[in-house]
């Protein structure tokens, strides 16, 4: 169908002479490709929520010792920046001087007695399994520029795999399971990601508001009115490959703001209140509000991307952190209670991700860059109330310091993203073509959701 044709019929449906089932039959990005190609889609719906957090979050000070040496260890490593009152958890697990949670994460406490929290310590990005041994002896096979912003949040987006550098595996995912993800499939309320990037697929952006009014043709200005011109010559063309190139873009652009933002205008009223003030809360409701309307844009899986930033806590780390802590609980919160409300919890999992954890010991005033972490799982199918992986020792100059408290993770985010991937329907053949690197490490170490 040529893209003439295809806004005429965009247009007769925002008027309401087609409905949205008619147009997801006219291919207009609502059918997954993978049901012409003849591959087998994954049943019922799934959707993975990437929550990342900016900066590097000083996760050690999310999770610590409540008790015995441990205690005193943490105390000790962490001086100034080490937590006074934090909440006492209680994991089937047993951990030996106790669990604690940041008091700035209450708002996590009752999901994680409730089972629909999961926490994976002492977790990062691993090349292969690597000890302190190895790192002084210089043999150790460490991630590129380890300590760096930038390289380090692709790690986390792209994974290790060294064969698609500029691809993430939230994308990859969607490609193994469909032939061509539909558009919707993959959703960002957080800007361009690598997450999101795959060989086929972008992510399609939206704001926290909704979906942007396309007025850049509109507009009465010198610049509207270059872009109109250049409109004009291009579609005056005949057979230019830019200009059916611009038409195309330019249509698909309109078609897909309009399907979306006429799937949302059917959303239902969700009864669940969100923090205006919070500006993840309000990206996390605007996912709640995509999920309601999955079924009318007729996809059975999708990725969402949000994030805040913030974390790079080098100096006032008492007065930042908890107040971003703060934040994400309650937006982590509020979503996961709009998913109940849906009905939809146990096909929705969200999780977080960061650059890299920080370092125990203090610079004065807050901490620089690490490496281990811990991070967030949350939903109705996650198997919580446990923690997965290890309470790393907070304890400078432990088997696991590389130096400054900078800790080497006993647990590679490989693992994390296969287990993930493995709930939102790829097996172990699909997982290890999705993350080569598991291969070094044991797949099968996280048993994050109920079977």
């Amino acid at each position: 169908m040529r893209h003439l044709a295809r806004r005429e019929w965009l247009k007769l449906a925002l008027k309401g002479s087609l409905g949205l089932a008619t147009l997801s039959s006219l291919q207009l990005g609502l059918l997954p490709r993978a049901l012409a190609a003849g591959r087998a889609v994954p049943e019922g719906y799934k959707a993975l929520v990437c929550v990342f957090l900016y900066g590097g979050n000083d996760s050690l000070n999310m999770l610590l010792p409540l008790s015995g040496q441990s205690l005193l260890d943490y105390q000790a490593a962490r001086q100034s920046l080490a937590v006074t009152d934090p909440i006492a958890l209680t994991p089937r697990t047993a951990i030996a001087d106790g669990l604690g949670l940041h008091p700035a994460l209450v708002g996590l406490e009752p999901l994680f007695h409730s089972g629909a929290l999961a926490l994976v310590g002492g977790v990062g990005s691993l090349v292969r399994p690597t000890t302190l041994s190895e790192v002084q002896a210089g043999k150790a096979l460490l991630p590129k520029n380890l300590f760096s912003h930038n390289d380090q949040q692709a790690t986390w987006m792209r994974g290790q795999d060294p064969h698609s550098p500029d691809s993430g595996w939230g994308a990859r995912l969607l490609e193994l399971m469909y032939d061509v993800p539909d558009f919707s499939s993959c959703i960002s309320l957080a800007g361009t990601n690598l997450w999101q990037r795959g060989a086929a697929l972008s992510p399609f952006g939206m704001s926290a508001a909704g979906v942007p009014e396309l007025t850049a043709l509109k507009g009465s200005g010198k610049r509207a009115a270059m872009l109109r011109d250049m409109q004009s010559r291009l579609f005056s063309a005949q057979q230019h490959p830019l200009a059916d190139q611009f038409a195309l873009s330019h249509s698909q652009a309109q078609s897909r703001s309009a399907i979306v933002a006429t799937a949302l205008s059917q959303a239902p009223v969700l009864q669940t209140e969100f923090n205006n003030a919070n500006p993840l809360a309000l990206q996390l409701q605007m996912v709640a509000k995509m999920i309601s309307v999955q079924s009318l844009l007729g996809v059975g899986r999708q990725v969402f991307f949000v994030g805040i930033g913030g974390f790079d806590t080098h100096d006032a780390q008492n007065s930042v952190q908890p107040a971003l802590l703060g934040t994400v609980a309650e937006a982590l919160s509020s979503f996961y209670r709009a998913t109940v409300e849906l009905g939809l919890s146990e096909q929705v999992t969200s999780f977080t991700m960061s650059d890299f954890g920080r370092t125990l010991s203090s610079n004065g005033d807050g901490t620089d860059h690490g490496w281990a972490g811990n991070q967030l799982v949350l939903g109705g199918a996650v198997n919580g109330g446990d923690l997965y992986g290890q309470l790393l020792p907070q304890r400078l100059g432990s088997p696991v310091d590389m130096g400054a408290g900078r800790l080497i993770p006993a647990l590679s985010n490989s693992q994390l993203f296969g287990s993930l991937a493995g709930w939102f329907g790829a097996d172990q053949t699909a997982q290890q073509l999705l993350l080569p690197e598991l291969s070094h490490f044991d797949s099968g170490a996280l048993s994050l959701f109920k079977s």
